[in-house]
């Protein structure tokens, strides 16, 4: 790595994604390029050993799961590690729809940012369940002195200013566990993200969230669904249920240890049972010398196929709860599958035929600049890439907020001078603001070649 790219990275120029899974923990470092694409700089991967169907269970194992996995990418991209976005998930999490209003001090005065933020923190003040906290409130439609479908009220004018919000609350305990462990890894909390929000920034365009789309992701633990239409998240569901109970069917329904039961699933199961003949079998070697298994795949795909349709029986339930069948909330992009899960053979033929919805596997190398290596591209990558993405959108955004700060003070000192001297001094300030600006942004570019 060269010692100039090192020093900009040392400045802060990328971000982390931690994606805490129940099979395994990814920590995915990366950067934005000047074409707004994701460089992935290293990525760490450690087997989960603390994590159950989502929620943490086993604190120390977690932290050292943790650690494995930020070493590897330390040492793959030769950066230090300090703050990460994590994804949260399990089945503690529920999602609630909200509305509520502000009264505008000032109605003659436009719309603008902070009022938006006073509003959405006051639904973050909402009274939960005991136990229960709020992690995301996300703005659905707008409505100004009751002038209704507003999707962003910025620079309107107007006295009331109300919006319905989807809401996501999750276990406070299960919350603060991620948080211990994150910190006892020796890292910084970024920020806290539902992984399915994750997983649908890597993998779905916005022309399907226009349309309407269900993101299916099926993580080890659990299987993640988010619903969006009109461009905007309607509807959020963790089920408890994920490919580990498939692998743990196959241990069951064959007799045979974890280890070989995943390995059969990945390398010979099918969803569809229909296509195996009954003369293909496949030899597992015996434990400590004793007779080797002999297992027909046709029985195989019959255990995989009997878990899979329950699992996206139960998510169809949640896809018809939002309203699906109705015309007027139709998913007319259907069905996008993720997560390590979606790898399973004939996985989307069998989701059509449930469903009858058209389904498509979601890569997340959409975002990812045309040089990253393949493995990063697969499904099994696309709530680690989506954090990512988070981490760098916060970062962008704090650094947007502190460079207008910064103009503010400029301007405010431009000003002072003219009052001082007269004449075209403002003119001649604000221009240098701007060329200060231009030249952080080419020497960014500089560094980043």
């Amino acid at each position: 790595m060269h010692q100039n790219l090192r020093i900009t990275m040392e400045q802060g120029k990328y971000s982390v994604g931690l994606d805490i899974g129940t099979t395994k923990i990814v920590a995915i470092i990366g950067r934005e390029n000047e074409y707004g694409k994701i460089e992935v700089l290293g990525i760490g991967r450690s087997k989960s050993l603390g994590v159950h169907r989502g929620v943490v269970n086993n604190i120390t194992q977690t932290i050292k799961s943790i650690q494995q996995a930020v070493e590897e990418a330390e040492a793959n991209s030769g950066l230090r590690i300090g703050s990460v976005v994590v994804g949260i998930a399990g089945q503690h999490i529920r999602s609630l729809q909200h509305s509520d209003y502000i009264t505008r001090s000032d109605s003659e005065e436009v719309i603008n940012e902070d009022d938006l933020d006073q509003l959405c923190n006051q639904v973050y003040k909402l009274v939960m369940l005991p136990g229960e906290e709020i992690i995301h409130v996300l703005p659905q439609e707008y409505k100004v002195d009751g002038q209704a479908e507003i999707k962003q009220p910025i620079g309107m004018y107007g006295g009331r200013l109300e919006a319905n919000f989807h809401v996501v609350v999750g276990q406070v305990s299960s919350i603060k566990n991620v948080g211990r462990c994150i910190k006892s890894a020796g890292l910084d909390l970024g920020n806290i993200t539902l992984e399915p929000l994750a997983s649908s920034d890597a993998v779905l365009s916005q022309e399907e969230k226009e349309a309407g789309v269900a993101l299916i992701d099926i993580g080890g633990g659990t299987t993640d669904l988010a619903i969006f239409k009109d461009g905007i998240i309607r509807h959020t569901a963790v089920i408890p249920f994920g490919g580990g109970v498939i692998t743990e069917d196959i241990k069951e329904g064959c007799s045979i240890i974890e280890k070989q039961a995943e390995l059969l699933k990945i390398k010979f199961g099918s969803a569809w049972p229909g296509e195996n003949r009954d003369n293909e079998i496949v030899s597992i070697p015996g434990l400590r010398g004793r007779e080797p298994k002999e297992i027909t795949l046709k029985n195989l795909s019959k255990i995989i196929h009997a878990r899979v349709v329950e699992i996206v029986e139960q998510v169809y339930v949640e896809i018809k709860n939002y309203g699906h069948e109705e015309q007027k909330k139709k998913l007319i992009a259907g069905i996008v599958l993720t997560g390590g899960g979606s790898q399973l053979k004939h996985l989307k033929q069998l989701v059509e035929y449930i469903t009858g919805m058209d389904t498509r596997i979601g890569y997340p190398n959409e975002h990812l600049a045309g040089d990253s290596e393949e493995t990063i591209a697969s499904p099994l990558y696309a709530t680690a890439v989506g954090l990512l993405m988070n981490a760098l959108k916060n970062q962008s955004k704090e650094k947007s907020v502190a460079q207008s700060g910064e103009n503010e003070e400029e301007m405010a000192f431009a000003a002072h001078e003219q009052e001082a001297v007269g004449g075209t001094k403002v003119k001649k300030e604000r221009k240098s603001v701007f060329d200060k600006w231009s030249e952080k942004l080419k020497d960014f570019l500089d560094n980043a070649e």
